[in-house]
C-alpha cells in the first residue's frame, strides 16, 4: 500500500496575510457604494449602495458554483477553464498552482472578492437611470461571459495572455479595463440621463465620498498587497507603491483643479487618489518606489484631462468610470511595460534564484510593451462587445427593460425601485434671528407643520414678531419627490414639537464638481463641456 501523501506545509503568516487581504478587499465593496452614493444625486444614492452589496452576494454564489472553476482550473485551454472545481469541488487544503504558498480555499476566497467588486465598478457609468432588477441577472451573465474569461486569459495557469507573458500584478486588465469597457457599453445602451447637461448633476454628499475613499484606500492595501499571495518583501513593496501613487494622484488632481476656481476641493483629492490607485494596480508588484511616483503623476493627470473632456463623449458616464478606472488601468499597464524591473520581481523568489523573469523596457525587454498593448486591446474588445450584446438582448424583453421610465427617473431610483430614501426624516434647527436665510436650504422642499395655535388664526408672521436669540423652531425637510412617508405624519413621535415652516423658497446650493469647478443649481458660468 502506498503511503498517504504528506500534507503540504504552509507558513501561518502567509495564510494570515491572504485572509486579512480578503477582508480588506471585501471592505472596498461598501466603500465603493458610499463613494458612488456621495457622487450621485440624493434621490439615487441608496440604489448604488444596494448594488454594491448585491454584487458581493450574487457573484459569491456564481463564483462558488462555476466562476472559480472557469477562471482558475489548472487543466483548461488557452481561452477558458473547465468545470473541474464545479460547486467547490477540490477546493480545500491543497495549494492551487497559481498560489503555492497558501491553501486553495484561501486563494478561492481572495479571488472571490476581486470578482465581486469588478461589476460593481461598472454600475457607476449607468447610475441615476438604470433599473435594479435587470442588473441582478446582468451580474450572473457578465461575470461568467466577461470577467471569468478575461481573468483566465491574464491569470489562469494556461491562459493565452499568461503564456505570452503579460505583466498585470493585481488587476489592471481583468478589473479596471474590463469594468471600464463594460461601463461604456452600459452607458451607451441606456442612453443619456434626461437632465444630462443640467448643472444640478453635482455630488450630493461630499462626506460620503470622503468616507468611501478612505475605505477604498485602506482596502487597496489588501487588493494590491495581498496579490503577492504571501507575506514577503514583494508584498511590502507593493503596498509602498500603492500608497505613494495614491498620494501623488490626490495632490496632482487638486492642483489641476485649483487652476479653475482657486479652491482646494475634497472631491478632487478623493478622485485623484482613486485614479492613482487604479493606475498603480497592474504595476504595483513590478516597479520601484520611485517609479510609482510617475504612475500617480501621469495617471492622475491623464484621468483629470479625460474627466474635463467627458462632454465630448457620445455616452453619459455618470460617475466617470471610464475616465478614472479604464484610463487609469490603461496608463498603468503601459507604464508597467516600461518601468517593470527584475530586481522587484525577484523579491518573491528565493535568494540567488536564476529563473527571475526580466522586467520591461528598463531591463532592455522592449517587447514587453507590445504584450501589454495586446492585453489592453483584447480585453477591451471582448468586454465591450460581449457586454453590449448582453444588454442589447436583455433590453429586447419587456420584463428586462434596463432603463427607468421618465417619471421614475424624475422621482429617483431609490423611491421608484426600492421605496426608500436616504434621508427620510431630517429636522432643521434654526433661529428666527440668527438662523439660516433663504439661500441656505440647498433647493430642498420644506414641509411645514401646523402650529399649536393655528386654530386661533394666528399667522406665521405674528408668531415670529418678537424674535429672541433663543427662539428656536424646526422644520422637516421632504428631500425627495414623493409623498410623505408614514413616519412624517404630523403626529409621529419622531417629529419634534412646534414644527412650523411656511413659504420657504427653493434655493440653490453651490457644490464642487469632479473637474474642479463650482456650480450653482440651475445656472453655470461654464459651458456644457464641464457639466459635472
Amino acid at each position: 500500500m502506498d503511503p498517504a501523501p504528506a500534507a503540504p506545509e504552509y507558513k501561518p503568516g502567509d495564510i494570515a496575510w491572504v485572509l486579512t487581504s480578503t477582508a480588506l478587499v471585501f471592505l472596498m465593496c461598501p466603500g465603493l457604494g458610499l463613494f458612488y452614493a456621495g457622487m450621485a444625486r440624493m434621490k439615487h444614492s441608496l440604489s448604488l449602495m444596494m448594488l454594491s452589496v448585491l454584487a458581493v452576494a450574487l457573484v459569491s454564489i456564481q463564483w462558488y458554483f462555476w466562476g472559480f472553476s472557469l477562471t482558475f482550473s489548472a487543466t483548461g485551454g488557452p481561452f477558458i477553464g473547465n468545470l473541474d472545481h464545479f460547486v467547490g469541488k477540490g477546493i480545500g487544503w491543497e495549494p492551487h498552482p497559481s498560489a503555492p504558498n497558501v491553501p486553495g480555499s484561501a486563494f478561492f476566497l481572495f479571488q472571490l472578492m476581486f470578482a465581486a467588486i469588478t461589476p460593481a465598478l461598472a454600475y457607476g457609468a449607468s447610475a441615476e437611470r438604470m433599473r435594479i432588477m435587470p442588473s441582478i441577472l446582468f451580474l450572473f451573465i457578465w461575470s461568467t461571459l466577461v470577467y471569468d474569461i478575461v481573468t483566465y486569459w491574464v491569470w489562469g495557469p494556461n491562459g493565452w495572455l499568461t503564456v505570452m507573458g503579460v505583466m498585470d500584478y493585481a488587476g489592471g486588465t481583468p478589473v479596471h479595463i474590463s469594468s471600464g469597457s463594460a461601463a461604456v457599453a452600459y452607458a451607451m445602451v441606456l442612453g443619456k440621463r434626461k437632465d444630462y447637461n443640467h448643472p444640478s448633476t453635482v455630488p450630493h454628499n461630499v462626506a460620503f465620498v470622503f468616507i468611501g475613499t478612505a475605505l477604498l484606500w485602506f482596502g487597496w492595501f489588501g487588493f494590491n498587497g495581498g496579490s503577492a499571495l504571501a507575506a514577503n518583501a514583494r508584498g511590502i513593496q507593493t503596498i509602498i507603491n500603492s500608497h505613494l501613487s495614491a498620494c501623488v494622484g490626490g495632490l496632482v488632481w487638486v492642483m489641476l483643479d485649483y487652476r479653475h476656481n482657486k479652491k482646494l476641493t475634497l472631491i478632487g483629492f478623493c478622485t485623484g487618489a482613486v485614479a492613482g490607485l487604479a493606475t498603480i494596480t497592474p504595476g504595483s508588484g513590478f516597479v520601484s518606489s520611485s517609479s510609482s511616483l510617475v504612475f500617480g503623476l501621469v495617471g492622475a493627470g491623464v484621468c483629470n484631462l479625460c474627466v474635463s473632456w467627458k462632454s465630448r463623449y457620445h455616452f453619459d458616464d455618470a460617475l466617470d468610470v471610464f475616465a478614472v478606472h479604464y484610463v487609469g488601468g490603461l496608463i498603468g499597464l503601459l507604464l508597467t511595460g516600461v518601468f517593470a524591473q527584475q530586481s522587484i520581481i525577484g523579491l518573491s523568489y528565493p535568494a540567488g534564484a536564476q529563473n527571475v523573469p526580466l522586467g520591461g523596457m528598463l531591463d532592455g525587454n522592449y517587447h514587453q510593451i507590445v504584450v501589454q498593448i495586446y492585453a489592453i486591446l483584447s480585453v477591451t474588445a471582448w468586454s465591450f462587445v460581449v457586454t453590449y450584446g448582453i444588454l442589447y438582448l436583455m433590453n429586447c424583453f419587456p420584463g428586462l427593460r434596463l432603463r427607468l421610465k421618465d417619471h421614475e427617473e424624475e422621482l429617483g431610483t431609490d423611491m421608484a425601485q426600492m421605496g426608500e430614501t436616504a434621508y427620510g426624516f431630517l429636522p432643521l434647527m434654526h433661529s428666527h434671528r440668527g438662523g439660516p436665510d433663504e439661500e441656505s436650504m440647498g433647493g430642498m422642499r420644506v414641509k411645514g407643520e401646523e402650529s399649536a395655535n393655528a386654530g386661533e388664526g394666528t399667522s406665521s408672521s405674528s408668531s415670529s414678531s418678537a424674535p429672541t436669540a433663543t427662539n428656536v423652531s424646526t422644520a422637516t425637510l421632504n428631500l425627495d419627490l414623493h409623498e410623505p412617508r408614514s413616519d412624517e405624519d404630523e403626529n409621529h413621535p419622531r417629529r419634534l414639537p412646534e414644527m412650523r415652516e411656511q413659504g420657504r423658497k427653493p434655493v440653490r446650493l453651490s457644490q464642487p464638481r469632479r473637474d474642479g469647478y463650482t456650480e450653482d443649481d440651475g445656472e453655470s458660468d461654464h459651458s456644457e463641456s464641464h457639466h459635472r
